[in-house]
């Protein structure tokens, strides 16, 4: 089968997977990116794990799951006071690493606490945050907001299948060869088109949704997805890899697959608070 293909197939499959559970199930929704939390975190620790740098690798994926499913716990079965408990225990997770890094005799504790840390804000935070974003029970603000989330993950797919194909096909002048040679300005511009023509698409099938709003989101998941795709690219050059792992046909690793997620699900959290604050 060739890599398109694969690509292809698996896209799709994921894709649908998790458009169903958005549908139909909150807690299906967030059991798959549990699933993702762990894989993500296991393949960060591990790819980062070489002769300079040896993160907690235990440590930062049993860390990083309890942070996505305390969140997943606080915003699935939402009840007075967790919340709050909740972010005090989140918090202090930050400072385990320190505490663990003392007992096991590493040449440089500074550089493995550091990794460890940041495999846990890079991917489990991220990826927690679209529980909150998730239509969950218990009438929190994000009760209406499915709907942008289901178009914020269709954007992100459309973004980055459109700029893959026209940059297949198309691309000469090189984006940003530094970090990801095989990117294209004609391959960024076409997954750029594509997207937008895709957000006014989904505005006529939308019930409730503004064309204003829906053009921002695509705004800020073109921006800040084209940021996570060249800071994953960027984090697998520094390591001498091309892809973070294999465990996605097509795509490589989870990593390589959710890269643009990692860094505008932030952006687009703090979007939908905007949203309800005007």
């Amino acid at each position: 089968m060739s890599n398109f293909w694969a690509r292809t197939i698996t896209g799709l499959s994921m894709v649908f997977l998790i458009l169903a559970t958005l549908c139909f199930t909150n807690i299906g929704f967030a059991a798959i990116f549990l699933l993702v939390t762990i894989l993500g975190l296991i393949e960060f620790y591990t790819i980062t794990n070489n002769g300079d740098c040896q993160p907690q690798k235990l440590t930062g994926t049993i860390l990083g799951t309890i942070w996505y499913l305390l969140s997943a716990w606080s915003t699935l079965w939402p009840a007075q006071g967790r919340s709050y408990l909740s972010v005090v225990l989140l918090i202090s997770f930050f400072f385990v690493p320190f505490v663990m890094e003392i007992f096991r005799k590493k040449e440089k504790p500074l550089l493995n606490v550091a990794v460890t840390i940041m495999g846990m804000i890079y991917v489990a935070i991220p990826l927690s945050l679209l529980n909150f974003m998730n239509n969950p029970r218990g009438g929190t603000i994000f009760n209406h907001f499915a709907a942008y989330l289901t178009v914020y993950f269709l954007i992100t797919w459309i973004y980055d299948t459109g700029a893959y194909l026209v940059g297949m096909n198309f691309g000469k002048h090189k984006f940003f060869e530094r970090i990801s040679p095989k990117k294209t300005w004609e391959g960024t511009i076409g997954g750029v088109v594509v997207a937008a023509f895709a957000a006014t698409g989904l505005y006529f099938i939308s019930d409730g949704i503004s064309l204003a709003a829906l053009l921002i989101l695509t705004g800020l998941v073109i921006l800040f997805g084209t940021f996570g795709d060249l800071a994953e690219s960027l984090f697998k050059r520094s390591l001498n890899l091309k892809d973070s792992g294999n465990i996605l046909p097509g795509h490589g690793g989870i990593l390589d697959r959710f890269d643009t997620i990692f860094i505008s699900a932030p952006f687009v959290f703090l979007y939908f608070v905007f949203l309800i604050m005007i």
